[in-house]
């Protein structure tokens, strides 16, 4: 996926559009990303032992990759993928064309 674990991203669609967030995780089957403080959703709990939080409680929801850009200088970028000489998969910014991965 184009989207990593601890990348800054930019919301390109929806409520939260204009948000920006840290990748909290990625799930590249389902090709979501869940995002900190992004696409809150309120869940109804039971109380399942003594000191777990019961009632409705907010948390995030995991957004569709499509819906996120990545945030370089303030701005959305596009990425993409190459091969270095030495055979590495890297990603890389497609209107620049320099290298995010090391």
């Amino acid at each position: 996926m184009k989207i990593k674990k601890n990348d800054q991203i930019v919301v390109l669609s929806g409520a939260d559009k204009g948000k920006t967030g840290k990748v909290l995780a990625v799930f590249p089957k389902t090709q979501r990303v869940l995002v900190e403080g992004i696409n809150f959703i309120k869940k109804h709990q039971r109380q399942t032992s003594a000191n777990a939080p019961s009632g409705i409680i907010e948390k995030e929801a995991a957004l569709n990759v499509s819906n996120v850009a990545l945030l370089v200088d303030g701005k959305p970028a596009k990425v993409g993928f190459k091969y270095l000489d030495d055979g590495r998969k890297v990603r890389f910014l497609k209107t620049s064309g320099e290298v995010i991965d090391r």
